[in-house]
């Protein structure tokens, strides 16, 4: 790191500190925004010191001094305006009630994310990978299959999710169909245009040597169509969690992260709603992140993973 970076970040943070005290001595903000503004500009300038001295280690902590800006900026709003706890809980309160809660935040996962959006993840991704061969098999197929696959993208899972609940009961076989339904399209989508993705002279080469459709499919057509494949299922990540979350709105048993949003609105109990939606999105943010490692680690080989 150059001394002039280190003489840059602070010679511009006394800056901001006089220009703060200045501001709340002659009244024009008071103490609540002027630490606001502190806490922003620091997090900023601390980013940029980062990126220009030391960009190879800004790669991994910029995105945690993002994060730990905006809870510091979350948690000085609510104590600052004294937010009710009903309309904002601060972050302080949802990781005292995340700690305290771990049972049945751990139940609520098992339920929802498990059982439910992992099992339909593998159903609906499974099921369209093989019906895209099968429609680049069989061109006929794209003309009718297709068509269909757009009309049900289009349905809303809201309209879905008691249908299929009715369907399949209330436990997470139910939520399961609806995440079958979610990402079967983007899946099936991507994974036909991948397909197409090697070029006509490619293909009559491996006419040339001689290769049937499988052996162009295996050695040539698979390993082209890996970057859209890997595009449907992380797309799928997202979906998957969104679509077993919403089913348990219409009908679950007693447990599960969409059971216990709904019934913990109901009873003012925000922080332990917080608690679940930090369970979901660490969870949404794990999957993938390993749909992207596992991506990095089939399709070494393509322009976009090259360093």
């Amino acid at each position: 790191m150059r001394y002039e970076d280190t003489f840059w970040f602070l010679n511009n943070l006394k800056f901001v500190a006089v220009s703060l005290a200045a501001l709340i001595g002659v009244g024009f903000v008071n103490g609540t925004i002027a630490l606001l503004l502190a806490i922003w500009v620091v997090g900023w300038m601390l980013n940029s010191w980062l990126t220009h001295g030391v960009p190879r280690v800004a790669r991994f902590l910029s995105p945690v001094i993002f994060g730990v800006t905006i809870l510091l900026l979350w948690e000085t709003a609510v104590d600052g305006f004294e937010i009710s706890e009903v309309l904002l809980p601060a972050p302080s309160v949802i990781a005292a009630r995340f700690v305290t809660s771990l049972d049945i935040l751990w139940i609520d996962f098992v339920q929802t994310v498990i059982k439910g959006a992992l099992s339909g993840y593998v159903m609906g991704c499974g099921a369209a990978f093989l019906i895209a061969i099968a429609i680049d098999r069989y061109p006929f197929l794209q003309r009718g299959l297709l068509p269909v696959g757009n009309f049900v993208a289009a349905l809303p899972v809201i309209g879905m999710a008691p249908i299929l609940v009715m369907w399949f009961g209330f436990d997470w076989q139910s939520k399961a169909a609806v995440v079958v339904v979610m990402v079967f399209f983007p899946m099936l989508v991507n994974t036909v245009q991948g397909l197409q993705a090697s070029d006509a002279m490619q293909r009559d080469l491996m006419c040339t040597y001689g290769a049937g459709y499988w052996d162009s499919l295996i050695k040539l057509r698979l390993p082209a169509a890996m970057p859209f494949v890997f595009n449907g299922l992380k797309i799928g990540t997202t979906l998957a969690l969104i679509g077993a979350i919403v089913a348990e709105f219409f009908g679950s048993p007693v447990k599960g992260m969409g059971f216990r949003i709904s019934t913990s609105v109901g009873q003012l109990a925000l922080d332990l709603v917080w608690a679940e939606i930090v369970v979901a999105a660490l969870a949404g943010s794990a999957f993938y992140g390993v749909m992207a490692w596992a991506e990095k680690t089939v399709t070494f080989w393509h322009p976009s993973q090259r360093n």
